[in-house]
């Protein structure tokens, strides 16, 4: 049975539920670095929340590891391209903590709007300094928001409950969505330029790195209001306070900072900042749902072969689990045999699913593909890692969908192209399909039909269809007493192109290949292994 370790402080309710699924586990919260390197070759997964760090390190002495699973959105203690390198899928819970975070921003909106935390100090402080703080209105003013994903279209939402006007930059919101979600899209200058408050809501990428910059935060209204729960690092934190100590900012709300934990800053001690201490996710209601979901997406995984809510893997259900299991499994057969003919000139892969596999998630039969097209030639090569070292080697990779055809209900073809030194171009092209029974079927080799099964070890022939080459080659096994469990023939047209696929009990060695390579007629032989 896989064994979970809970490196993290999780609910008990969240530890019973690998309890409940029969899950072996180890609950060792706060280890230290040298404790978890000494233990972690002993576990199949990992739950944490930001406490724990995955180095490359730790991924390295990780042998046994297949998931790493975090409570929480943000996965900057994972190091992310190093557990794709070493096969290990990254989760997090991206759903969990929306809401509450959602509200926090809007919450350090309306205590920005308002001067709240600057006017209860005074207050409490025995000041009456009702004059001083004069906030402004929200209701009618332009909220702009970068990032209209999960937890952006909440904020969106609310602010629209509170009368305001959104506008929304986002590359990946579409028109439809826009509209959906009642917001105007607009490129980001045209967002710094209209909005009165701007509240941040995408991931810390390269991309996204002080999206608000010295230069952004010259192109937004005097007056502006600024609002951050999403990531330190999104803002310039000094470009920030110039515009704070010049006036042009008039004030802002920051929940997240460049380091964390935020003992010092160059921010603090301004009366125009409200601060605290990344509280996004911390209701008590967040905390347990994102336990709960990370033991549920990690024993999921384990269990069913369920992937969700994955950084670095495409999600498949533990319901899709079930019915795309055998694609993934015919796909990467069909990846392997491509591979096994190819040499280091693999330059591109087309990958046509045609009826069946269309409605199931194409994105990890395609992974499968890659994988068994590169095992052959590579080393290290796994399912998460495989569609990065394609890139990297240059191979361009391509998915065509179409309805069902011909007598099969559906089918996978993939279409490998290969280009020697001088430029020269080649294709090879195998086509499968799943029976009923789950099971993966050769039906097309180079266009010519056929109907087999993929075996442990199997030989494979090209030849020119001429009498006799059968009884020959059968001879030479039977001589070599290697034993046929299968034979499969299949060709072009009469007298010319022909292939043959037996299956045999063992391996062929390469003093028996050589002699079925002289056979007459025979143009290659090479023996699969599947």
């Amino acid at each position: 049975m896989p064994k979970v370790l809970i490196a993290d402080k999780l609910s008990p309710a969240a530890i019973t539920i690998f309890q409940e699924r029969g899950l072996d586990f180890d609950n060792k919260p706060g280890m230290s670095k040298d404790e978890l390197l000494a233990c972690v070759d002993q576990y199949d997964g990992i739950a944490i929340r930001s406490a724990t760090k995955i180095t490359k390190e730790v991924l390295a002495k990780a042998t046994k590891l297949k998931v790493v699973g975090r409570a929480g959105i943000g996965v900057d203690n994972v190091d992310i391209p190093a557990a794709t390198a070493a096969g290990v899928i990254v989760m997090n819970t991206p759903f969990g903590n929306s809401i509450t975070t959602a509200e926090h921003a809007i919450s350090l909106m309306l205590a920005l709007a308002r001067e709240l935390p600057a006017a209860n100090a005074s207050t409490q402080a025995g000041k009456w300094e009702k004059n001083r703080f004069m906030g402004v209105e929200i209701t009618g003013k332009v909220l702009g928001l970068i990032g209209a994903g999960n937890i952006g279209s909440i904020v969106a939402d609310r602010a629209r409950g509170l009368k305001m006007r959104v506008v929304a930059f986002d590359p990946y919101l579409s028109p439809e969505r826009a509209v959906e979600l009642g917001v105007e899209k607009v490129e980001l200058n045209d967002l710094l330029a209209r909005a009165d408050f701007i509240t941040l809501h995408v991931p810390l990428t390269a991309e996204t790195k002080n999206v608000l910059s010295a230069n952004a935060i010259a192109k937004t209204k005097k007056g502006v209001r600024i609002i951050n729960c999403a990531r330190g690092g999104l803002v310039d934190e000094f470009a920030l306070k110039a515009a704070l100590d010049s006036g042009h900012v008039a004030g802002a709300a920051l929940d997240v900072f460049d380091t964390e934990p935020a003992t010092e800053n160059i921010l603090f001690g301004s009366d125009k900042l409200v601060a605290t201490p990344h509280l996004g996710a911390s209701t008590s209601e967040a905390q347990e749902n994102v336990a709960l979901q990370v033991a549920e997406q990690i024993s999921d995984y384990l269990l069913t072969g369920a992937v969700v809510n994955a950084l670095n893997m495409p999600s498949i259900s533990a319901a899709e689990a079930v019915k795309v299991k055998p694609w993934i499994n015919l796909a990467e057969k069909l990846g392997s045999f491509a591979g096994q003919l190819t040499g280091t000139s693999l330059t591109g892969v087309e990958i046509i699913y045609e009826g069946t596999p269309t409605a199931l998630n194409t994105k990890a039969m395609t992974q499968a593909v890659i994988l068994g097209l590169l095992q052959p030639m590579l080393t290290g090569v796994n399912m998460v890692n495989a569609p990065e070292i394609a890139k990297d080697r240059g191979v361009r990779v391509s998915e065509t969908r179409r309805d069902a055809e011909g007598i099969y209900e559906g089918y996978i073809k993939i279409v490998v192209t290969m280009t020697d030194a001088q430029g020269v171009q080649t294709t090879r092209r195998v086509a499968g399909t799943v029976f009923s029974d789950g099971r993966p079927r050769l039906i097309q080799i180079k266009d010519i039909d056929l109907d087999s099964e993929f075996a442990a070890h199997m030989l494979y022939v090209v030849n020119e269809d001429k009498p006799g080459f059968i009884g020959r080659l059968g001879t030479l096994l039977g001589d070599a007493s290697v034993n046929i469990a299968n034979f499969t023939l299949g060709r072009s047209a009469p007298g010319q192109d022909a292939i043959c696929l037996v299956e045999v009990d063992g391996k062929v060695d390469e003093a028996l290949l050589t002699k079925i390579s002289k056979l007459p007629a025979v143009r290659m032989a090479r023996e699969l292994n599947f």
